[in-house]
């Protein structure tokens, strides 16, 4: 039962959905606050030079009207140029393209026109002698042209100060100076400002939708990771797999690593149930048997010595053929995990094979032994040497057992090219058509009694084809009844490449380590 800590733990847990989204819609919002900072400051700065451009120009404009005066600026010369008493306006004559006498072409009228400017003239010793509108600012007398900002009530406002020196003369004959309000700019960058506020808020939005959704498609398959985990929790046995993705991504790579460990899982939970119910059913008759010759011991058969041998050795035979039964159930047990446990095997079959087949000719001197080797030199495949030594003295054991009235074998090993075969060729009793297909079956055996009279039990068939098959080999068999079967082995021959890639990797695993184990440590399994 939770306790109450781990509870509110559980609560205060955030999706990981929610992380990528606040994750990346935090961050692409201070990238996009840093861009449009500068693109503000950058805007910003361009109108700050256009303000500081307009009250040099005014100043300039000031300048040349009044620096044609000898004498030192007075109010009565400096009112006639800056506030004309006449209009200077003439309409348009077609006949003068060149007349610049338009109101609207006037630098003075424009100048003095602006909103945002203040224009002042002092003269020499600093007296107001003209003033466009009241500027608060006060006179500083300079003796070079200085633009800068400063602040006024509270606000920021362009100043710009120069002397004014007559004509063709570095006499100074009064000042002029000229303050930019910067309204406008000050509009601009309050509107521009909000736009660029109210375009944050959007675009934070925006991104938090596009991350969240954006998350939600991406990590769909750790959706189904989790439920289908949840349901092999609950249910080992659950047929439930992780769609399969077409993403071909790491998730997708890891569906499909969790839906192979599902698989294999099931079929050890299969082997298992199964292992559980062959050895069940099988042993219940040698049990059987052995409880009653015990039974009939205790009754009477104690007292009988012919008796009391009969039921030992009774006895015996059961128990032997229960100890062979389950050592080749432990052996096809097994056989059906070697694609897990000995992968990437290298084996010579040319020798493998030459070497059963001599030991056969050795222990039954009664049997004919005959072998056609098509193979010039060393073959290698991937297979267990051992594993494949097991399945030749299968064949080779049934091919004996069934062999009885013309005791002759034909061994032949050959390949084409991509492929090596092995055939094992008995001349017995043969298999019907409709046994064909059952003959690699557990527990199977076409004649009964004469299998228990050689002690076979039905599984050594199976042994030989999970092994076969657990290394991608194939199994055949081919019969006539009442002449004879030829099983067939074949399995894939390595290239030159393959095995010394496959016999490095060997070289280089551990004592005691998987050879899988191996791999990812060498980063060459991923």
């Amino acid at each position: 039962m939770m306790t109450n800590e781990q509870t509110s733990k559980k609560r205060r847990r955030m999706s990981l959905k929610w992380k990528w989204a606040l994750g990346t819609g935090t961050g692409v919002f201070v990238i996009f606050t840093i861009v449009l900072g500068l693109l503000f400051s950058s805007f910003t700065s361009v109108l700050l030079r256009q303000e500081r451009r307009r009250t040099n120009d005014a100043i300039n404009v000031v300048s040349q009207h009044l620096n044609a005066h000898v004498n030192d600026l007075t109010s009565d010369d400096v009112e006639p140029v800056l506030r004309p008493r006449e209009n200077p306006y003439q309409p348009h004559n077609p006949s003068k393209p060149d007349q610049q006498h338009n109101l609207y072409n006037d630098a003075i009228i424009r100048t003095l026109a602006n909103d945002n400017l203040a224009v002042s003239v002092y003269d020499r010793s600093g007296t107001e002698v003209f003033a466009s509108r009241v500027d608060p600012q006060p006179f500083v007398s300079v003796t070079t042209r200085q633009l800068k900002l400063s602040h006024l009530d509270g606000h920021v406002v362009y100043v710009g100060r120069a002397p004014i020196y007559k004509q063709h003369s570095k006499r100074i004959v009064g000042y002029v100076q000229v303050t930019n309000q910067l309204n406008g700019y000050w509009r601009t960058y309050q509107r521009t400002g909000s736009i660029l506020i109210v375009l944050l808020l959007i675009g934070l939005l925006a991104i938090s939708v596009f991350g969240y959704v954006l998350a939600s498609y991406f990590l769909r398959p750790i959706s189904d990771i989790s439920a289908t985990i949840s349901k092999a929790s609950e249910d080992p046995q659950s047929s439930s797999r992780v769609p399969e993705s077409r993403r071909n991504d790491e998730l997708s790579d890891l569906s499909a690593l969790l839906n192979r460990m599902l698989d294999q899982m099931q079929r050890y939970i299969d082997q298992q149930q199964q292992f559980v119910g062959d050895v069940s059913h099988e042993l219940r008759t040698p049990v059987a048997i052995i409880q009653g010759h015990m039974e009939l011991l205790n009754r009477w058969g104690k007292d009988d010595p012919e008796v009391l041998n009969e039921s030992i050795q009774a006895s015996l035979a059961e128990t032997k053929r229960m100890q062979s039964l389950v050592q080749e159930m432990l052996d096809l047990s097994r056989a059906e995990q070697v694609e897990i446990d000995f992968r990437n095997q290298v084996t010579d079959i040319k020798m493998v094979v030459n070497q059963v087949f001599n030991n056969f000719k050795m222990i039954h001197p009664d049997f004919t032994f005959s072998l056609d080797d098509d193979l010039r030199k060393p073959t290698y495949v991937s297979m267990f040497r051992d594993h494949l030594e097991q399945v030749l003295i299968i064949l080779m054991d049934n091919a004996v057992k069934y062999s009885q009235t013309r005791k002759e074998v034909h061994v032949s090993l050959s390949e084409d090219g991509r492929n090596a075969q092995v055939s094992v060729q008995d001349f017995g009793e043969g298999i019907a058509p409709e046994n064909m297909d059952r003959v690699f079956n557990r527990f199977y055996r076409v004649d009964k009694a004469r299998s228990r009279e050689k002690g076979g039990n039905g599984l050594g068939l199976s042994i030989a084809k999970r092994l076969v098959e657990g290394y991608n080999g194939r199994v055949s068999v081919e019969s006539s009844l009442g002449h004879g079967s030829i099983f067939q082995i074949s399995l894939h021959i390595l290239s030159d490449q393959e095995r010394h890639h496959l016999e490095e990797l060997q070289a280089t695993q551990e004592p005691g380590k998987s050879l899988d184990e191996t791999l990812k440590d060498s980063n060459l399994l991923e």
